[in-house]
């Protein structure tokens, strides 16, 4: 596992733990699986899916009430990022703060992060 002992691999800002938390309420779900996957212009894409059962092998993260679970294969390209969720006149949204993201598209649906390399020497470093 990735990351720094006794700290956690993502934060939430207090808007995402909030709408986090209405989405568990609202459909009686455990919390949100997070993960990455091949996709999108830039190579990767991130996804988000409800949770009924917590798989013994994702890192949960809890903050006031809201959880979420990093999947097993996400986990060394999330840590140290921040959830957020934002809201304009256009959309409302998720949006992911990830200090290991080097690039993104235009559509912002899609990133592409250090090389796996290069943030494994990082987190263990």
């Amino acid at each position: 596992m990735f990351g720094i002992p006794g700290k956690q691999a993502v934060t939430m800002s207090p808007t995402a733990a909030t709408q986090i938390l209405k989405l568990m309420n609202a459909k009686g779900h455990k919390g949100l699986r997070i993960g990455v996957k091949k996709g999108g212009c830039a190579g990767m894409e991130y996804t988000m899916d409800y949770v009924d059962e917590v798989d013994p092998h994702d890192e949960v993260v809890e903050q006031d009430g809201a959880r979420v679970m990093i999947a097993p294969m996400a986990q060394m390209f999330l840590f140290g990022t921040e959830i957020d969720y934002e809201t304009s006149l256009l959309e409302s949204a998720f949006k992911f703060r990830n200090p290991n993201v080097v690039d993104a598209c235009g559509c912002g649906e899609s990133i592409k992060f250090k090389d796996v390399e290069e943030l494994s020497a990082e987190q263990e470093g």
